[in-house]
């Protein structure tokens, strides 16, 4: 294992990198992004070992900020009045997610990072919900027709964990290009752009920059981008911490065994 710092946030806070393996396939995992979305670096900071024949390049956390705002909360969970009052996500022209290279110190830090040990082979960005109907997983549209098995096995992983798929079809709003129940396409940055430019508000469309997944497939390669959405509660109920993460640590495998 090699633990990086790899830089500092806008408050100070320490932003570290780790690498696992020395394989020839490469994987990039991040979480964190929005910050009332915990599950992911729960997840990536239990991520202890490659797979064999992978280089994994973790960042657990990129977003500390964010995640010190949201403690009050989730030291709570799960009270979800706790969660309803004292919840924090970033804005457009804030959101980390949507920050890429620069737009803050944490995605340059980040950037910096993945160009060094780029291009990759797999990647997934670790999110969740707050109160939401089902799960999703969101797939990078040019592998749809080669991720036919892995959402057939999540979608059974979903099931399994008493979670619905959330079945929602928001006609390409944003760049969310409806797979099936359940599945969707990643975002896009150009579509989030006109989002905001066709409803008259040039100023926040302006503040969408590259997302993890663009800047990473701008890296070389063809790399499967992923991207968990996994609801902190469904109907009111909690959906337990150890549910999430194993239906994250699903995703990471199924990732593998589709690029493999």
């Amino acid at each position: 294992m090699e633990r990086q710092r790899l830089g500092h946030s806008e408050e100070g806070r320490p932003i570290e990198g780790l690498v696992l393996g020395d394989g020839p396939r490469r994987m990039s995992l991040v979480a964190g992004a929005h910050a009332d979305e915990p599950v992911g670096p729960c997840t990536l900071r239990a991520f202890d070992a490659a797979p064999d024949g992978w280089t994994c390049v973790i960042v657990p956390d990129v977003n500390p900020d964010g995640a010190a705002r949201n403690a009050v909360w989730w030291d709570r969970f799960p009270d979800r009045d706790a969660y309803r009052a004292h919840r924090r996500r970033e804005l457009p022209g804030r959101d980390v997610e949507f920050g890429y290279p620069a737009m803050r110190p944490e995605n340059e830090a980040v950037s910096a990072f993945l160009r060094a040990h780029g291009p990759f082979d797999l990647h997934l960005s670790l999110h969740g919900m707050g109160e939401q109907e089902g799960a999703l997983l969101l797939i990078e549209r040019s592998w749809v027709d080669r991720t036919r098995e892995l959402r057939a096995a999540y979608a059974d992983a979903l099931r399994d964990a008493g979670l619905p798929l959330l079945d929602r079809d928001r006609d390409g709003e944003k760049g969310f290009e409806y797979i099936g129940p359940g599945f969707w396409t990643t975002p896009r940055s150009d579509a989030m752009r006109a989002h905001f430019e066709a409803l008259g508000d040039a100023e926040t469309a302006a503040r969408f920059h590259r997302n993890s997944m663009e800047f990473v497939r701008s890296l070389g390669g063809d790399p499967l981008c992923l991207v968990t959405e996994i609801p902190l509660f469904v109907a009111g109920e909690a959906v337990p911490v150890e549910t999430a993460m194993a239906l994250q640590r699903r995703a990471i495998e199924l990732g593998i065994e589709t690029v493999a």
